[in-house]
């Protein structure tokens, strides 16, 4: 294949060793996707409906939130339906749009994280400026540059990769990947490694700016009970996540680039999507259950619509 226009789909290599499984495997991502929608709506109409919540660390919790329903539309609807076909293959359109959605998620995803360790520093270190310094209207700004700057950067490399000229349409994954995409090229792929770099250094600079915060939460947090005090209860749910996340996807970007030919297939499907699974249904729960103001809300929520439920069985039996 001499150019871009010559690859019409890609064929999706990963699915060969899901043969045998199928059904389980469907039933259990269907299952996952479910749970999915379900935590993370629940944060996320909790924080909404709740005017008590509407502060900036809980709005930066909600575009957490979206972000994990939005990374994971772009993943999960087409693997289930991969999983239930004889024949796993994807648009050439269609693979740039999966890259453009689960990488910018990404992206997404650490830059709203890099705000909540501001906002948490500035809350712990400097309280009396917290409500000047992260008033609604600056967070309101936050929040949009954290969704703005990924997808312009994304926009970018995808851009890039759609020029490069493909010697082959095979990706040896469950899904589209920028990497899969570059190793079949036979053009020049300068730019993209430049690019590449670029962006990889900039959100490592997220990662130590988010462990800056946290040097200066932790010294802070030992001078007083009350700094400890808001530290465990709004900045542990933030590591775990930060943890979540950079583990996953350190796996996926190892496996990608260096993982051997000896490492069964199934592993390497595995250590992929962990970035997709893990993160998704876990942030929302640690967070649900860690921050006393959601879990109380989505308790009292919770019991009130079982009150609801038993009187509507009441008066179905009455």
């Amino acid at each position: 294949m001499s150019n871009t226009s010559s690859v019409i789909v890609f064929s999706l290599s990963g699915f060969n060793e899901t043969v045998n499984y199928r059904v389980t495997l469907f039933s259990l991502t269907l299952l996952s996707y479910c749970v999915i929608l379900v935590v993370n709506v629940s944060i996320i109409l909790t924080i909404i409906l709740d005017e008590n919540l509407h502060e900036p660390m809980y709005i930066c919790l909600c575009n957490l939130c979206i972000n994990e329903l939005y990374g994971t539309a772009g993943f999960y609807p087409k693997f289930t339906s991969d999983l239930l076909s004889d024949i796993q293959v994807i648009s050439y359109a269609g693979c740039l749009l999966q890259i453009y959605v689960i990488y910018s998620y990404a992206r997404v995803g650490y830059s709203v994280l890099a705000l909540m360790s501001y906002d948490r520093y500035v809350a712990i270190c400097r309280p009396l400026e917290y409500h000047s310094v992260m008033s609604l209207r600056r967070t309101a700004v936050l929040v949009s540059l954290s969704w703005f700057v990924p997808l312009c950067c994304e926009t970018v490399t995808v851009m890039l990769t759609s020029t490069l000229k493909l010697c082959g349409s095979h990706i040896q994954k469950l899904y589209c990947e920028k990497w899969s995409i570059v190793k079949l090229a036979c053009s020049s792929t300068t730019a993209n490694n430049i690019v590449g770099l670029i962006l990889i250094s900039f959100y490592c600079c997220h990662v130590l700016f988010i462990l800056g915060s946290y040097v200066q939460l932790v010294k802070s947090a030992v001078k007083s009970r009350e700094s400890r005090r808001k530290f465990t209860q709004t900045c542990v749910p933030h590591l775990l996540s930060l943890f979540n996340v950079s583990a996953a996807l350190l796996f996926d970007f190892m496996y990608s680039r260096y993982g051997s030919a000896s490492v069964p297939q199934s592993v390497k499907n595995f250590m992929a999507i962990e970035f997709l699974l893990i993160p998704p249904i876990l942030n929302p729960v640690i967070y649900g259950l860690v921050l006393t103001k959601i879990r109380g809300k989505i308790t009292s929520l919770c019991m009130k619509a079982g009150q609801r439920f038993k009187l509507r069985l009441k008066a179905l039996f009455v």
